[in-house]
């Protein structure tokens, strides 16, 4: 009798697995998404140098609002809420001129092939750099090798351009003091290898309306401008050419309308403006096949949201931030944010790791074990900006769930920010960040299409719609299902915090303090499996509510095991 009791348990189990509230929408998803759509646009996107007003960062904004028309999205007249399938195009007068590269080339005199050009290194023009005189400038090279300002100051430098293995900003304000044409620099991260990857620059910007042009120089290029500096006098020509003009910065937002609670909400956000093609190319193709597909699977009533789900594309945090802040009835209903930034990268050449980033959990604050955080590096987390939620689990969960399938490799790194999931932090709102890091190519030059996976962009976009279909039509089977995932993952995530301060204490650490470690991990989580009430579109009973309270009776009564333990 028990062994059959036991096989209808196993069998129950096992279809309640086979149920999960998320397979229904990883079915559509992996079989819609088109991961050619995604790479198309991506590439579109990757050719421009992007900064919002720009050509290029328009042209991107376009391109994306031609793909809606397509896909059945219709411009809206009035307010977002007149149509199923909508989207707008928000148009701002900018304080400040806007900014795009044209041209610039290096030649060291009496050398046939230049030092360093515009078609290779398009990252070698700072933002808000002028141009020089249309038929360049021919000027001394000046080599220094310590910045010292009492020193500088002593110098010729009128007419010649300084040359130094730093930052150009740098030196800037002394250049144009002494009268220098201009100033060539090198900034390159330890991360990003630049002896193997020796034609790379990292995009930098520069202080507008400057009387005195900056340069950045790759590797290769500093290493034989160093050496011809040392060998004797160097003169080069300079050639650059931008343009600078006065603009308007565009956002795009679509929505996909609720059908039960439309002021409710899921947002994605990608960026637009920076010019790599992972950073962020790859996010603004990638939001734009999620809503290519979610406006196909409404149309053919495949998909039936009773929350809003909306996409945006713009400047990053501060069109995401705008969204957020400027309409407060809109801000309260915004229940979840994610931000695609990075999310095309082929690893095998980049070096990276798919990443989510978590909202702040003690991770933040004690990161240990596994736990690493990314070349970015730690924020400033103490115990007050803790945020209990269970979409860092939910969210984690869904992406294994699509490794698993798909053979993906998933991470996560503690909360570090940076991104377009900051503003919805700052504003009480629950935000992720998709992301790929370290990555030898970030904000390089070499950050083209060619390090771009189609296949890792239908992982991420597979995911990221998963997640958004399943919350925006929650109901209490799913909030159930949440509660049981999240109080194993607590669970799990207790035994490791234990083991670690059972070992730190036996190395000599302070028994109180790791067992205060123990303690936060199971609060953070105690209130984060409170959150799940709020997930079902609708509350009908309260089955939700008790299988809450059970699983904190669990993760409690296992915390005081391990603090009972800790001595």
């Amino acid at each position: 009798m028990k062994t059959k009791i036991l096989f209808a348990l196993l069998l129950a189990g096992l279809a309640s697995y086979a149920q999960s509230p998320s397979d229904q929408y990883f079915n559509l998803t992996r079989a819609g998404f088109k991961e050619k759509n995604a790479f198309e646009t991506t590439a579109f996107v990757e050719k421009y140098f992007r900064v919002p007003g720009n050509t290029g960062f328009n042209a991107s904004i376009h391109y994306v609002e031609n793909l809606l028309k397509k896909a059945g999205f219709v411009e809206q007249k009035q307010n977002e809420s007149e149509l199923p399938l909508t989207y707008r195009i928000e148009k701002r007068a900018m304080k400040n001129n806007t900014w795009e590269p044209v041209d610039a080339n290096i030649d060291i005199i009496g050398e046939s092939k230049p030092l360093i050009s515009y078609k290779t290194n398009r990252n070698m023009i700072p933002i808000n750099c002028g141009s020089t005189p249309v038929s360049g400038v021919t000027a001394e090279v000046v080599y220094i090798e310590k910045i010292v300002p009492s020193e500088l100051e002593k110098m010729d430098l009128k007419g010649k351009i300084l040359f130094s293995e730093n930052n150009p900003s740098r030196l800037l304000s002394i250049a144009t003091k002494a009268g220098a044409l201009g100033v060539l620099g090198y900034s390159m991260p330890k991360y990003t290898q630049p002896e193997k990857h020796q034609t790379s620059i990292q995009f930098g910007s520069m202080k507008a309306n400057s009387e005195v042009w900056t340069l950045l120089l790759s590797y290769a290029a500093k290493e034989k401008l160093k050496a011809n500096c040392l060998k004797g006098i160097t003169k080069l020509k300079v050639n650059i050419e931008t343009k600078i003009y006065p603009s308007e910065e565009l956002t795009i937002v679509a929505n996909v309308k609720g059908s039960l609670k439309p002021d409710e909400r899921f947002v994605f956000s990608a960026h637009v403006q920076e010019p790599g093609a992972n950073d962020n190319a790859s996010g603004v193709g990638t939001l734009a096949e999620m809503a290519r597909l979610t406006a196909e699977l409404y149309k053919s009533k495949k998909i039936d949201p009773q929350r809003t789900l909306t996409f945006l594309w713009g400047d990053e945090i501060v069109s995401t931030r705008r969204y957020i802040t400027e309409d407060t009835l809109r801000s309260k209903g915004i229940l979840w944010g994610m931000s695609l930034d990075m999310v095309g990268e082929d690893t095998k050449k980049t070096g990276g790791s798919f990443l989510i980033e978590k909202m702040p959990d003690p991770s933040a604050i004690w990161t240990r074990g596994t736990d690493k955080h990314t070349e970015w590096g730690a924020g400033d987390v103490q115990e007050k900006d803790l945020f209990p939620h269970y979409f860092n689990d939910f969210i984690f969960d869904i992406c294994k769930a699509q490794g698993k399938f798909a053979n993906w490799t998933v991470n996560y790194n503690p909360f570090e920010g940076g991104s377009d999931h900051t503003p919805f932090l700052q504003n009480k709102i629950p935000g992720l960040l998709m992301w790929h890091f370290t990555d030898v190519f970030y904000h390089t030059d070499n950050d083209r299409i060619d390090k771009v996976s189609p296949t890792e962009m239908k992982n991420v976009g597979v995911s990221g719609l998963t997640a958004a279909y399943t919350l925006i039509s929650a109901d209490e089977n799913t909030a159930t299902a949440t509660v049981t995932q999240v109080k194993n993952d607590a669970l799990v995530r207790l035994k490791t915090e234990f083991e670690l301060s059972k070992k730190a204490i036996s190395q000599g650490k302070s028994a109180p303090e790791e067992k205060h470690i123990v303690e936060v991990w199971s609060k953070w989580y105690v209130n984060a499996l409170a959150t799940i009430a709020s997930m079902p579109v609708k509350k009908e009973t309260t089955k939700v509510g008790s299988a809450i309270k059970l699983a904190i009776l669990e993760i409690e009564k296992q915390t005081k095991l391990y603090l009972d333990e800790l001595k």
